[in-house]
């Protein structure tokens, strides 16, 4: 087995946050969604897996999957091909509920024990999408979604920074009608250029 899977491997059988997760609204088992390879050029940095992703095991299996693969213009099989894209979330888990029904925030742990090893091991990658606060935050050290999204042709050429594709934005999409003119047929042609 390569180092590589080996890594991989050790991320699926990660139980750091068991304890975390058992104490939730949820009360679940960790089960981390790795979609990783080391041939992807395209990586895709989200928060954390929802609910009916940590069900089906694939990332992005819900409507804001839907709407992302919209934004890049693939279609579902060329999305889940891990040999053209990546997915690496901030958290490999579903955080888990609150009591309100409200997500919790993907655990620091999973960040601070698997982002550098992995982004070390992946440097194939020539572009990466920061999708939403918590990835944004980390990456770029930026505080504000809608400043960090409306720059981004200061993160270029190789980092695009994205709002969370939850039907949730839709009222910040219509706000901010700069995303579909001018980022969105941006991001579509990389990507079409790229896989």
């Amino acid at each position: 087995m390569s180092r590589f899977a080996d890594h991989i491997a050790n991320i699926r059988a990660c139980r750091l946050c068991a304890d975390r997760f058992a104490q939730t609204h949820t009360a679940h088992e960790p089960r981390p969604v790795a979609w990783l390879s080391q041939t992807a050029k395209l990586m895709i940095i989200g928060q954390a897996p929802g609910a009916r992703v940590h069900d089906s095991g694939r990332p992005f299996t819900d409507p804001s999957g839907d709407r992302l693969r919209d934004w890049l213009g693939v279609d579902e099989h060329t999305f889940y091909d891990q040999s053209k894209l990546a997915i690496f979330p901030m958290a490999f888990c579903f955080p888990g509920y609150n009591a309100k029904g409200s997500d919790l925030p993907p655990p620091k742990i999973c960040a601070q024990t698997w982002r550098e090893t992995t982004l070390q091991m992946m440097p194939q990658v020539e572009l990466t999408l920061l999708i939403g606060g918590y990835a944004q935050t980390w990456h770029l050290k930026t505080k504000n979604v809608t400043q960090t999204v409306q720059n981004w042709r200061d993160y270029g050429p190789n980092v695009i920074p994205l709002p969370h594709p939850s039907w949730r934005n839709t009222g910040w999409i219509k706000k901010n009608p700069w995303f579909e003119t001018d980022l969105l047929p941006h991001l579509k042609s990389r990507i079409e250029a790229l896989i």
